[in-house]
């Protein structure tokens, strides 16, 4: 049971702290600005890892979890669980915050400023780079080390701060399905569940062209 806690804390602890900064900006006005949103997501994610690579792998994404499964370095039977976890985490965070700051209309939910064909094909690609450098850093299912809590960290910062006034770089279906439901913004939700999972399952094959020998063939739990 300790790494569904850890994918449920794990979760919950990236969307409190990421939807949060968002949120907070909102009712505030642009206070934390968007500078330092993309920094909040880059280090909550960073900070995680380190708490709990070694026990869960750290995966608070259910894209990421279909995927490693995809690439056989990860079981099928553990993919529901831990995709109810991270959902669990993510749903108790946006509700706290909706106790928190009632005034709010979205809660850090993520809303595309482009038609949708385009917000899709930026979260295929935003999560495709994303899984690219996890399923290069990363121990079979397992983010551990210092350079996967750096690697995935910037990269996360580095996504939110030129796409986030786009899509709000979900790259993670359980980080919209939360806060997109709690307010009611569920209009084009299908699109932040499908899009990051293809662009993850999409890094997988390209990491099986690049590194086959080392790519795809280690089953961990």
């Amino acid at each position: 049971m300790k790494k569904y806690y850890s994918e449920f804390i794990g979760t919950f602890s990236m969307i409190f702290c990421g939807t949060g900064a968002m949120t907070i900006n909102e009712v505030t006005g642009g206070d934390v600005t968007h500078v330092g949103i993309a920094i909040t997501w880059g280090l909550i994610v960073m900070a995680m890892i380190y708490a709990f690579g070694e026990t869960s792998g750290a995966h608070f994404n259910p894209a990421v979890t279909i995927a490693f499964a995809y690439a056989k370095k990860f079981s099928w039977l553990e993919v529901p669980k831990y995709i109810i976890a991270q959902v669990l985490g993510a749903f108790v965070a946006s509700l706290i915050l909706l106790y928190l700051f009632p005034a709010s209309e979205t809660l850090g939910a993520t809303i595309p400023t482009v038609d949708v064909g385009r917000a899709f094909v930026l979260e295929l690609l935003l999560t495709f780079f994303l899984m690219l450098v996890i399923i290069n850093v990363s121990t079979g299912s397992k983010e551990m080390g210092i350079i996967a809590g750096i690697a995935v960290g910037a990269v996360v910062l580095l996504e939110a701060m030129f796409a986030g006034p786009i899509t709000n770089a979900s790259m993670n279906p359980a980080r919209s399905l939360a806060p997109n439901i709690v307010t009611g913004n569920i209009k084009v939700l299908w699109l932040y569940i499908i899009a990051p999972i293809l662009g993850a399952i999409l890094a997988v094959l390209s990491c099986k062209l690049i590194k086959d020998d080392n790519c795809c063939d280690e089953i961990s739990c």
